[in-house]
């Protein structure tokens, strides 16, 4: 996971579900949002590997002018159906032709970007005094869920790097992307001293819409047929077991700065 940057396959893997994680993935908590915003002048926003829109869509709704920006063209073009203006290209290798932005966004993106190449790029196209957000998602499992769950994909898949160290524990399985990223801000020299925030918040899951979304997870668009109905009917059979429906706990996990006044 710590040079996920370099696994493009897997990075660009998500357009073959565009509509499904557009439909199933969550989105942001509203205090994340809005301590964001509370922390930021300016509403022009660059939203940086911005897929179908989740990440962008709240502050558009809060005022903010969004321009995406996506790898993959057949996440941008859902996006763009939905009224967001995104353009094709890795961040790395995007051109922002003169253009600068009050604050610059990742939601569950930035570990497939060069956490130092695309810090020297954020702090190309933010204003003095422009703010960075990179946030993530952490999925922290019921208990007895996770280790279900975990005994499906070892079961299933063996060899498949999802849950082999065990179930996703929230902030703290977070803990070496989020250091990655503000490793990254601090090599640039033009950022403040970067800080991490946290937003607590969940939601509950029937069977159908976990199995929904489960496809939507990093590597499993190119598992076979016959691997992935196996993993789903595993996993179903986990949550029917527990009466057909568990609670999520996430963790909105926040990394953040400011663009000091030189480069």
């Amino acid at each position: 996971m710590a040079e996920s940057h370099l696994a493009r396959e897997m990075a660009e893997s998500f357009g073959a579900e565009a509509e499904r994680y557009e439909r199933t993935r969550p989105s942001y908590p509203a205090a994340m949002v809005e301590a964001i915003l509370a922390a930021t002048s300016g509403r022009e926003v660059l939203d940086v590997g911005a897929g179908t829109g989740i990440s962008a869509r709240p502050f558009v709704d809060a005022g903010c002018r969004v321009l995406g920006v996506e790898p993959d063209e057949r996440m941008a073009q859902l996006a763009r159906s939905k009224g967001l203006q995104v353009e094709v290209a890795t961040f790395e290798e995007w051109d922002p032709a003169g253009r600068t932005f009050d604050l610059v966004i990742a939601g569950q993106a930035w570990h497939w970007v060069d956490p130092v190449l695309g810090a020297a790029r954020t702090a190309e196209v933010l204003s003095p005094g422009g703010r960075v957000a990179l946030f993530w998602n952490a999925m922290a499992y019921p208990p007895d869920f996770a280790e279900g769950f975990s005994g499906v994909y070892r079961r299933v898949l063996p060899e498949f790097p999802f849950f082999q160290a065990g179930a996703p524990t929230g902030a703290a399985s977070y803990g070496p992307l989020s250091d990655r990223a503000a490793d990254g801000l601090r090599q640039t020299g033009t950022f403040t001293e970067p800080e991490q925030w946290q937003f607590d918040w969940g939601r509950a899951y029937t069977t159908a819409e976990w199995l929904d979304t489960v496809p939507t997870f990093g590597g499993h668009s190119r598992l076979l047929p016959d691997q992935l109905a196996e993993l789903l009917a595993g996993i179903g059979a986990v949550i029917d077991a527990a009466g057909g429906t568990f609670d999520m706990a996430y963790t909105a996990i926040v990394v953040t700065a400011t663009r000091t006044d030189t480069h």
